[in-house]
């Protein structure tokens, strides 16, 4: 109502306008004259207005009656789409500033308004290959689905505009979770468009999540091909998948293709400590105990970890604690001062019953970085000391509050694994996780301060803080309650299953 009152005031005042206006030029003085073949016309002022809009309107007249005079030429000429595109010239200049319009639309958010416009370009032009794409767009942006799919569908039966036809539906298709049709809508998207670098990286994320690994090597070496993934993150990423096709070579039915892609993937990242574990095992499997040795020599001179420890501990499994403690020194020496070397030889030499000795082998990583592993490994230590209960509950403690330490952690949303794994379980992104130390503690559920008054009395629970998290059974707890003066040889026994399931060397 308010916009109709507006249009009919601007009316109003336009006439207003264009009677003043002519008033003024009926009282103005002068005019034009105008001599033709000899007589002489006298115009005034409103009168020479008049006939100058006449003139324009007769030039324009003239300009329409001599195209369309061409045109109808043309047509008697052979030109059988003459006079159609004469006719379809408005069309066409109402259809693309729609088009425009829509665009101009699709640009500022506003879907439903570009949605509009698209309908209007598509009934003014015949060029399905530009409306099609605006109303799919549109429609995508307004929600509109099924709208949006059938646009892309008629976008499918021109060779020009098939790629985005199927990388509009695999889109889709992602979104609705459907990710068989979607990565089987990346491999004809890829087929379509080789050097597309998003349809790349789809389809390589989706054969990564269906453990096509096959598939996705050939995917990455055409993204190594097309010059969009640099050659040493290709290298790296290549031996993540086939340590992934290479997965459960440790079992006894391993083929020799798994064992052959286990060492393939060492030989191209030697510092990825999943390959490197893997190509080991793999390399014992073939009774090859040097090469394993050399394997994961290298692996631990490029980052220490406790899965390179336990496949080293897994070379000579008969071997005593004194002589484990010996053969280990070769890791140790690779880098001394790192925590994880000092953190496996204390735990080597807590099963050895070598208790100063892992006391030195810790060093500063009490004060430095006192997770639940290093606090653990003290209460075994002060155990096997003879030191009275009292001390060890209460390392137990200040372990059961204390943060995890270094964990696989996907540096794209931070989720800790349990274990390496070529996918992160919770965002899906390939290839993300590192072993690294959370940046912040960890919180668990109350429980863990509810078990507090098992270890260390009632006075020592109402002092722990909360979020507590439950540590590794790295020290046995019955065996710390027990009487100090229990039987030596078992508090050793204690300390030893402790050391071994951390170390995972197992005597």
């Amino acid at each position: 109502m308010l916009w109709s009152l507006l249009k009919i005031l601007v009316f109003v005042a336009l006439v207003a306008l264009l009677a003043f206006g002519a008033g003024i030029l009926m009282e103005t003085a002068g005019g034009v004259q105008i001599t033709v073949a000899g007589t002489e016309y006298t115009l005034g002022a409103l009168q020479s207005v008049l006939a100058l809009g006449l003139l324009v309107l007769g030039v324009w007249i003239f300009l329409k009656l001599l195209t369309l005079l061409i045109a109808t030429l043309k047509f008697l000429n052979g030109d059988e789409t003459a006079m159609s595109r004469y006719f379809d010239k408005g069309r066409e200049r109402k259809g693309y500033q729609a088009l425009s319009d829509g665009m101009m639309a699709l640009a500022s958010g506003e879907g439903r308004l570009a949605l509009t416009k698209a309908s209007k370009a598509a009934r003014y032009l015949d060029n399905p290959e530009l409306t099609d794409l605006l109303t799919a767009q549109a429609a995508e942006m307004a929600g509109d689905t099924h709208k949006a799919a059938e646009a892309y569908k008629r976008l499918l039966s021109n060779q020009t505009t098939r790629f985005v036809g199927v990388r509009g539906i695999m889109k889709q298709k992602l979104s609705e979770g459907d990710r068989d049709t979607a990565l089987q809508l990346a491999e004809k998207a890829l087929a379509l468009r080789p050097k597309h670098e998003e349809v790349q990286d789809t389809l390589l994320q989706l054969q990564a999540q269906a453990e096509d690994w096959a598939g996705a090597r050939k995917t990455l070496s055409t993204k190594l091909k097309s010059g969009t993934l640099p050659r040493d993150v290709f290298k790296r990423r290549d031996a993540v998948l086939a340590l992934s096709a290479s997965r459960g070579v440790i079992d006894e039915e391993a083929t020799v293709a798994q064992r052959e892609q286990a060492i393939e993937a060492n030989r191209l990242s030697p510092d990825l400590v999943p390959a490197a574990a893997m190509a080991a095992r793999a390399y014992l499997a073939q009774g090859k105990k040097r090469n394993a040795v050399k394997v994961l020599k290298k692996a631990w001179e490029a980052q220490p970890h406790p899965d390179l420890a336990h496949v080293f501990a897994e070379v000579e499994p008969e071997e005593t604690p004194a002589q484990r403690v010996k053969r280990f020194d070769q890791l140790a020496r690779l880098k001394p001062q790192d925590d994880e070397t000092r953190l496996v030889m204390a735990e080597l030499h807590i099963v050895a019953e070598d208790f100063p000795e892992a006391r030195r082998a810790l060093g500063d990583l009490v004060e430095r970085a006192p997770d639940a592993r290093v606090l653990t490994l003290m209460a075994a230590i002060e155990k096997g000391e003879g030191a009275d209960n009292a001390v060890t509950q209460a390392w137990l403690a200040r372990a059961l509050t204390a943060p995890r330490g270094p964990q696989w952690l996907c540096s794209n949303c931070n989720h800790i694994h349990a274990d390496w794994a070529p996918v992160c379980e919770h965002c899906t992104s390939f290839d993300t996780l590192s072993w690294q130390r959370p940046e912040t503690p960890e919180v668990a559920s109350a429980t863990g301060v509810h078990m507090l008054p098992l270890i260390t009395g009632a006075a020592a629970a109402s002092n722990a803080a909360s979020g507590a998290v439950v540590v590794q059974d790295i020290v046995d707890v019955d065996e710390i309650d027990a009487s100090a003066e229990a039987d030596k040889a078992d508090d050793s026994a204690g300390s030893e299953e402790g050391g071994e399931a951390q170390a995972k060397a197992k005597a």
